[in-house]
C-alpha cells in the first residue's frame, strides 16, 4: 500500500525532526518545511493526504498554507501554542480537522493523525446519502445540499449537521455532540462555542431543518 504523504510546516528544528522521525516510522512519507514560503514550493509539485502546520512561522502563519489547500482534498492540523479560543473557533472555521497545543503528548498526535487519515480513507468511493428535512448530504463528496443548492459549511459546522443527520429525530447530549465533531476526548471544547456553532448552522440551514432545544437534555433534529 502506498505511504500516506504528510506535509509538516514547522520551523523549530528540535520539534520538527521528532515529529519527522516518529511520522516515518509510521510508515508515512513525510515532507518537512521551515516556512509559508517552503511550503508554497512543496505544495506545487506534490499532493498531501495530512499536513501539520505551525501556526506561527517565520514569514507568515498556518493559515496562509491552509488557504493554499482549501481547494485540495488535505486534512489539516494546526500544532501551536497559541491556546487561544479565538485562534481555534477560527481555525475550525477555516476547515481545519483538529488543533493541537504545544507541549504535545506525541502518541496523543500519532492517534489523532491515525484517526483523522482512517477517516479520509472510509469516504473515499463509499457515497453514502443521508437526509434531513429538506437536506441532502454527500457523505463521500462531504457535501450537503438544500433543493440542490450547495451549503456552504464550515468543515466543522458539516460535521455538526452530519451528527444530526446520523441521529435524527435523537435526543443528543452536548458531550456526545462534542465526541462526534471533535475528538473522542472533547478537547478544545466550551459549552458556549457548541451553542454558537449550533446557531450559525441554524441560520444558515433557515427552515429546511429543525434543529431543536431539549431544554436540560441536549438538542434534537428533525
Amino acid at each position: 500500500m502506498k505511504p500516506k504523504n504528510i506535509l509538516l510546516v514547522e520551523d523549530d528544528a528540535i520539534i520538527a525532526s521528532g515529529l519527522v522521525y516518529a511520522l516515518e516510522q509510521e510508515g508515512y512519507s513525510v515532507v518537512h518545511c521551515k516556512s509559508v514560503s517552503e511550503a508554497k514550493s512543496a505544495m506545487v509539485n506534490a499532493v498531501f493526504d495530512l499536513a501539520i502546520l505551525d501556526m506561527q512561522l517565520p514569514d507568515g502563519t498556518g493559515f496562509e498554507v491552509r488557504e493554499v489547500l482549501k481547494d485540495k482534498s488535505t486534512a489539516v492540523i494546526f500544532l501551536t501554542v497559541v491556546d487561544d479560543e479565538g485562534n481555534i473557533v477560527r481555525a475550525f472555521e477555516d476547515g481545519a480537522d483538529d488543533y493541537i497545543t504545544k507541549p504535545f503528548r506525541l502518541r496523543e498526535l500519532l492517534a489523532r493523525i491515525k484517526r483523522i487519515l482512517t477517516t479520509q480513507q472510509r469516504g473515499i468511493g463509499s457515497s453514502v446519502m443521508l437526509a434531513l428535512g429538506g437536506i441532502t448530504i454527500d457523505t463521500a463528496a462531504g457535501k450537503a445540499y438544500i433543493d440542490g443548492e450547495l451549503l456552504d459549511l464550515t468543515a466543522l459546522e458539516y460535521r455538526l449537521l452530519l451528527t444530526f443527520a446520523s441521529n435524527k429525530g435523537q435526543i443528543l447530549t452536548r458531550s456526545r455532540i462534542l465526541e462526534s465533531i471533535w475528538d473522542s476526548a472533547g478537547n478544545f471544547v466550551e459549552d458556549n462555542t457548541l451553542t454558537v456553532y449550533i446557531k450559525r448552522l441554524r441560520e444558515k440551514l433557515g427552515g429546511a431543518a429543525n434543529i431543536e432545544t431539549v431544554r436540560g437534555l441536549g438538542y434534537r433534529a428533525d
